[in-house]
């Protein structure tokens, strides 16, 4: 009787259990196919939405790709070049010295536990490792260690684009040099001043020299410290240079543009028997025979006057020249080629120098604090001759600048300068064939720049 009590109990929990199970079987198999629903809905929710966003969104990437990566920031390797993601070599590590003040590679292989014998050998492998005896400060140095510490490998940049790579086996030493990966890219920009051409510059994401450079582009046309007014626009297009995948630098300029005052002056880079040269559309070159201003001046603190009050010798006296002000030491540069005719000083001039050009051209140029070159020096546009003082008469640091022509004094400002030699007759058809595509580039960004400042 307890068997069959057993065994009927045992039957009632087997159905029991079987009974659960299924519905365990049966949920189980609910819950994959909603899970599935959700997960075919979640797909062909994605692909829908993929569909709208082609719709509204459209790349359309350009064949050459210019783009700008902030300082300190890479260039993935993979960039351009798909295979690259699965090929990508492992980054080598190096130990980092930076050479302080003082500091010889002497001092630095003993500071990383290197010998004097591996310094030796080092340093009698060719004329490049022979200049490592002659270091400076914040030159870097990097190294790689054997597993006993010794040197493995050295790398050190002889220049922007080479590294030198000295190697020790432990037995011996190997110097060879490497290639670095320069890539140079062309961007464009545009700017609106407002206040000032460094700041207005600086919005446009030029840094103050690339801006100097913008300056000295159109300085014989424009007097960029008295003639800018607000609203004068700038178009550049110009070249930002990569090293190792990471921004190094900006480059040169290729094309500019600038609106002063609604008069409109182009310039677009060519080369001449091998020089890079900068002209106008129609060939005439930017640079003129003669510098408008030779320094880099803070104000005029006097015009071009024949009978202004003189403030020292308190009488009218002719001002033949223009008085610039600026701090002393401000490097002062030849107004156009020639020769020196005249490196003194006087009681009042100070340290001066005259300066015969060509075409009964001189140029006088007073109150230096010391002259750099003497009577009879032949000098190119744009040589240093002196730096700006307060010697002789005068009362505070400026250049004082005169220009004459066949003996009588004119106003520098306002003279017509002499143009630079214009690009031969031979020459316009091949710069018309490879400036046009920089120009009508030019053309295009200062269009679309009136246009979005024109859209409400």
């Amino acid at each position: 009787m307890q068997n069959m009590n057993f065994f009927s109990n045992l039957t009632k929990t087997s159905q029991r259990f079987h009974f659960k199970l299924n519905r365990t079987k049966l949920f189980v198999f609910a819950l994959t196919l909603i899970i599935f629903g959700i997960a075919l809905g979640a797909f062909e929710s994605r692909t829908d939405d993929k569909t709208v966003a082609n719709k509204i969104v459209n790349l359309n990437l350009p064949e050459r790709l210019d783009f700008q990566i902030p300082p300190g920031n890479t260039i993935p390797a993979s960039f351009g070049d798909e295979s690259a993601i699965t090929t990508a070599h492992p980054i080598e590590q190096w130990e980092d010295v930076i050479v302080d003040a003082g500091q010889s590679l002497d001092g630095i292989f003993r500071q990383q536990g290197f010998s004097a014998k591996t310094l030796h050998e080092v340093l009698a492998l060719n004329k490049e490792t022979q200049q490592l005896k002659k270091i400076r400060p914040g030159e870097l140095f990097e190294f790689q260690r054997h597993e006993d510490k010794s040197l493995k490998r050295m790398r050190y940049a002889i220049d922007e684009d080479r590294y030198l790579i000295i190697k020790h086996d432990g037995q011996q030493a190997f110097a060879s040099t490497k290639t670095r990966d320069m890539i140079t890219e062309t961007t464009e920009t545009s700017g609106t001043i407002t206040s000032s051409l460094f700041l207005a510059g600086k919005k446009a994401g030029l840094n103050d020299g690339m801006v100097m450079k913008l300056a000295n582009l159109f300085g014989w046309d424009i007097d960029f410290v008295l003639d800018i007014r607000e609203g004068d626009r700038f178009y550049l297009v110009y070249e930002k240079i990569y090293r190792d995948g990471s921004f190094l630098r900006d480059g040169e300029i290729i094309g500019a543009t600038f609106i002063n005052q609604g008069e409109k002056f182009q310039a677009i880079r060519f080369d001449v028997d091998g020089h890079a040269q900068y002209f106008a559309p129609d060939g005439n070159n930017m640079r003129k025979a003669f510098l408008r201003a030779p320094l880099n001046f803070s104000y005029i603190s006097s015009n071009f006057n024949p009978k202004r009050y003189h403030p020292i010798l308190k009488r009218v006296k002719a001002h033949n020249g223009i008085d610039y002000r600026a701090p002393k030491g401000t490097p002062v540069f030849t107004a156009g080629d020639g020769k020196v005719i005249r490196s003194a000083y006087s009681k009042y001039n100070g340290h001066h120098v005259f300066i015969q050009h060509a075409n009964s051209i001189v140029t006088k140029y007073l109150h230096f604090t010391n002259r750099t070159v003497k009577k009879g020096q032949r000098v190119k546009q744009g040589q240093v001759i002196g730096y700006v003082g307060s010697t002789g008469l005068a009362q505070a640091p400026h250049l004082h600048y005169e220009f004459l022509l066949n003996g009588v004094h004119r106003n520098p400002r306002t003279i017509a300068l002499p143009p630079a030699n214009p690009l031969a007759e031979t020459q316009i058809a091949e710069f018309r064939k490879k400036t046009s595509p920089l120009l009508s580039r030019l053309n295009r960004l200062e269009s679309a720049s009136m246009y979005a400042t024109s859209s409400p």
